[in-house]
């Protein structure tokens, strides 16, 4: 689908005129022939593929420092419809996945909170309450290119210590005249059970300059929906467990004097649970941009970028809960420590409904002037308010985020397998005699209602002014800069407590009747998965009308409102930049080699406000055999602590052109990015849920330093043909201030603690003495039948009891880490053959990575590994076919699990996907085309310390495109 057009720029103009006026040949003949040079003086532009790769190779070229970068097709035609996944295909940038697609970028093994997404130059606030910007969220058919400045630069805006990611969009004086591009697409997932089967996506991008090129128009606008479903397993946490102490775990195990060998503690999973969680999301973006050539030298830009996204799901999930793991009969365990098999007695068994709506709103507004004062002299302005808020309440019944857990505790035991297949097996036994839960015993556990919403917001002014030399001197340019920076960041959490419970007593089965829950075959479900479909052991599961269950308990159970006013956080980051630069270009020969070098140095100064409520815990009751509360004061203050801190960022690139072909290059400079917003509020926070073995809690630190980061690149490219070149690159990255999490144990006055109290003691011994286990349940009821428990059930602390000891984590600067690596890159073009292939590879390393068999304290980097991307396309002129292929190996991907002990950790298995896109043009203005993406259907996999701790498995599916484009220029 290569297309060559020819068409006149200003350039070309200017350098037809230049041309004329040095003919001096004052007779008509001439004029003509002059004339006629003039029109032929043209620039070619190849679309497609191509000239896409065409393109991108040039800006890498020519920039100084190391930069990549992918271009449009052609107007209206990205690579790929997601910007992370077209991002994805540059040396060095890999992909974390949300929903079955790209949506935030690691860079040389620096996550996403380590990279800055700047919008035609200007910084972009994260998407929510966050630092990290979902790059799903915007389309790519307003987008000219994307850069990737992995390199320092002084004029770019500071945050993107692994690389700052430049979206470009469309200028309409950069390309002027009428120009129009509109698509029509049905997407089709295969994964899809409650939505559509083919959803639509259409967008349309116009371009026009008026005014004889000295005003111009640029409009885009995209809506896309797709309805999908996703298909998990998962284990919430695995908790260590000491082995061969006196009061161990493995006292009541038949299997440890066989074991004796080992040393250490064991793992055990703290649940098991399936889910089927069916979304509907619809994303519309808009972009205007207007520009106004005032006078030939001065340019005014306005424009304004809107972005909408909805995202509903409905959840049902089923599984076991295992408590304090009181129940535990026999068991076994690999070599690492990891429990493979246990016969345990569960203390209930779920099925859940989960609902959920999420709204994104992002608009950001700005205005440039660009004002060449004369030939030597250029100045510019230019601000922005942006935003970006995040809200999962947009339920409009709800507004809020809701669970409703029913299940049974009437249930003997259970068995836990992971030994083999790929996925864990969980099979029940329940005291009605049989392997499967009845409708009739299926009660109400507790119900919660969750609301976070969280919005960023970015205002920014910019003045640069640069001085051209026009004097026959080494220095070619002098560019200086200031700027001021307002980023605030704010969020909050109301939570309604758990509802209608928790536990199963009283009972309310009588509200539910029989008729209520469906039961529902497992066939289909995890079929990628070995073990997955009918082979799962618990190959059945209920559901619920989510509506009608609300509707009954909020009926029927004193207490339950959805409609809550409860515990309430509420958090926000200030963060003021002045900044300064300055940058200069030298251009010299060094032994007949010319030589470009680029240094700079930029200096900030940031003052951090954090102001938060904070919550005040008086007590934490036992209000379920497997659900503790944390009880906070109705007496709330805000608390408000400040920081500051200030860097100094040095740049140095050297370019050589070592032959017309080959091009060196040694970049040194600093780079930073700012700490995590949780680790900036400085408040103290504890768990509301401390169930045994999870009592943690948090206390941030505003006056946290930013990371800094000593780079170092080195390269060398080899340009031997159009669109063909080889490079290969050596990187490495010193980083200072890196934030360690220390834990220490911490007891609070007036928190007191249930577990190990006198009563409790005496629990244990009573039941030893009727030769029962003394497990959680058994030790919850006991209390309870011996009046111990208030009028609701809940069994609270007494003064005399101990105080509970709290895992708390608090933020400091305290490590030096290193990370270096390679990148190589081959893009070649077979001749006029239509062929060409890209393939390019990433290997890094450092002293940042995760120790599994170490229990000190580590702080690894989130996302680091070893990537690599492969295309393969034919292109002539109607028809362009494309392979592509990204790989990334397993990675840290976090500290915490969500029922784990404390600290440990969550990592990705390595992932690879597989797409396809054919091109076929009807005629000049008319594209058909069709896209596969996950044509192998590849799953995304999670895993604890080591690989054996089963985290979470996910299934999607394969989607398919197939769609029109229409284009027109004039």
């Amino acid at each position: 689908m290569k297309q060559t057009k020819f068409f006149k720029t200003r350039l070309s103009v200017a350098i037809s005129m230049l041309l004329g006026a040095t003919t001096v040949a004052p007779v008509m003949a001439q004029e003509a022939d002059t004339d006629a040079a003039n029109d032929n003086v043209e620039i070619i532009e190849v679309s497609g593929i191509r000239g896409s790769l065409a393109r991108s190779q040039d800006i890498k070229r020519d920039s100084a420092g190391v930069v990549d970068a992918i271009s449009a097709e052609e107007m209206g035609k990205f690579p790929d419809t997601n910007l992370a996944e077209s991002l994805q295909r540059i040396t060095g940038v890999s992909v974390s996945r949300s929903n079955g697609e790209g949506s935030e970028i690691t860079v040389r093994g620096f996550g996403p909170g380590f990279n800055l997404v700047t919008l035609n130059g200007r910084q972009m606030p994260g998407t929510g309450y966050t630092r990290s910007y979902d790059l799903a969220n915007l389309s790519s058919e307003g987008v000219s290119t994307l850069e990737v400045h992995k390199t320092a630069k002084s004029y770019l805006p500071s945050g993107g210590l692994g690389a700052t990611v430049n979206i470009m969009t469309t200028k309409p004086l950069n390309s002027p005249g009428f120009k129009y591009s509109a698509s029509a697409k049905g997407i089709y997932d295969e994964s899809n059970v409650k939505g559509d089967d083919v959803t639509p996506e259409f967008a349309a991008v116009i371009s026009n300059t008026f005014l004889d090129d000295n005003f111009g128009v640029a409009l885009s606008f995209s809506h896309q929906e797709r309805d999908f479903q996703q298909q998990s397993a998962n284990i919430q946490g695995w908790k260590a467990q000491s082995l061969f102490s006196d009061n161990s775990f493995a006292s009541r195990s038949e299997e440890h004097a066989a074991r004796e060998d080992y040393v250490g503690s064991i793992f055990l999973p703290q649940d098991v649970n399936y889910g089927i969680n069916d979304v509907q999301r619809e994303r519309t973006n808009g972009q205007l941009t207007l520009q106004y050539a005032i006078t030939d030298d001065f340019i005014a830009t306005v424009d304004y970028t809107a972005t909408r996204v909805t995202v509903g799901s409905e959840y049902v999930g089923w599984g076991f809960w295992y408590g304090g793991f009181g129940g535990v009969s026999s068991f076994d365990y690999n070599e690492n420590g990891t429990v493979t098999y246990m016969d345990v007695r569960a203390d209930d068994g779920s099925f859940t409904a989960n609902r959920a709506t999420t709204d994104v709103e992002a608009d950001s507004i700005g205005i440039n002037l660009d004002w060449n004062v004369n030939e030597d002299f250029n100045v510019s302005f230019d601000y922005h308010d942006s935003s970006n808020g995040a809200d999962n309440g947009a339920d409009p019944g709800l507004g809020s985020t809701g669970q409703l857990i029913f299940g049974s505790n009437l249930v003997d035991r259970t068995t836990f397998d992971i030994r083999e297949g790929d996925i864990p097996q969980i099979f029940g036994y329940w005291q009605n005699g049989g392997n499967e839960m009845l409708p009739s015993e299926i009660d109400h556990n507790f119900d919660q209602f969750i609301h976070s919403p969280g919005e960023a917001t970015v205002e920014q002014f910019q003045l640069d002014v640069e001085w051209v030399n026009p004097y026959d001197f080494p220095l070619v340019s002098l560019k200086v800069g200031a700027a001021y920076t307002e980023n605030f960041l704010e969020g909050s959490n109301t939570w309604s407590g758990l509802m209608g419970g928790p536990g199963f007593s009283p009972s309310y089965t009588a509200l539910f009747p029989d008729n209520m829950f469906v039961r529902n075959s497992t066939a289909g479900f995890l079929d990628e998965f070995s073990g997955g479909g009918n082979d799962l052991a618990t190959n059945y599961y209920y559901t619920f009308d989510y509506d009608e269950a609300i509707s009954r308990a909020a009926a029927n159970i004193p207490g339950y409102d959805p409609d809550f006013v409860s515990t309430r956080g509420d958090a926000s980051i200030l963060e003021e930049t002045t900044s300064f630069y300055i940058a200069s270009q030298w251009d010299f020969e060094v032994s007949e080699y010319l030589v470009q070098l680029n240094a700079g140095v930029r200096y900030e100064e940031t003052d951090v406000t954090s102001r938060a409520l904070q919550l005040i815990p008086l007590q934490v009751n036992w209000v379920a055999a497997t659900e503790w509360i944390t009880i906070f004061s109705d007496d709330q203050q805000y608390y408000v602590d400040q920081g500051e801190n200030d860097v100094f960022l040095p740049s140095l690139d050297l370019k050589v052109d070592i032959t017309d072909d080959l091009v060196g290059r040694i970049s040194w400079g600093k780079t930073m990015a700012r700490p995590n917003l949780g680790d900036l509020v400085s408040i103290l926070s504890v768990s509301g849920s401390p169930k045994p073995g999870a009592r943690t809690g948090g206390q941030g630190n505003t006056s946290l330093l930013p990371f800094e980061s000593t780079n170092l690149d080195i390269s060398l490219e080899y340009y031997y043909g159009e669109a063909s070149y080889a490079s290969i690159g050596y990187f490495k990255k010193d980083v200072e201030n890196f934030v360690a999490t220390l834990q220490s144990e911490e007891t609070f006055e007036g928190l007191n603690d249930i577990q190990n109290s006198a009563r409790w003691n005496d629990a244990v011994s009573a039941l030893e003495g009727m030769g029962m286990q003394a497990n959680e349940t058994n030790i919850y009821n006991y209390l309870v039948e011996n009046g111990f428990a208030n009028a609701d059930g809940a069994i609270e602390p007494l003064p005399g009891d101990p105080q509970i000891v709290w895992t708390i984590s608090k933020p400091q600067n305290l490590d030096e880490k290193s990370v270096d690596g390679f990148e190589i890159a081959v893009q070649h073009m077979f001749g006029e053959t239509g062929f060409g292939a890209a393939v390019n590879a990433t290997f890094v390393d450092g002293d940042v990575e995760f120790d599994p068999t170490s229990f000190a304290i580590q702080s690894p980097l989130n996302g680091l590994s070893d990537s690599a991307n492969v295309q393969a396309f034919y292109e002539d002129d109607e028809l362009s076919v494309k392979f592509t292929y990204a790989w990334r190996d397993s990675y840290y991907a976090g500290g915490g699990q969500g029922q784990g002990s404390a600290g440990e950790p969550t990592q990705t298995k390595e992932f690879g996907q597989l797409d396809l896109s054919i091109n076929y043009d009807i005629d000049e203005n008319l594209t058909v085309f069709f896209e596969g993406i996950n044509l192998t259907n590849e799953v995304e996999e999670n895993y604890g310390r080591f690989e054996e701790q089963f985290l979470s498995a996910r299934q999607y599916g394969t989607r398919y495109v197939l769609g029109a484009r229409y284009s027109f220029s004039d």
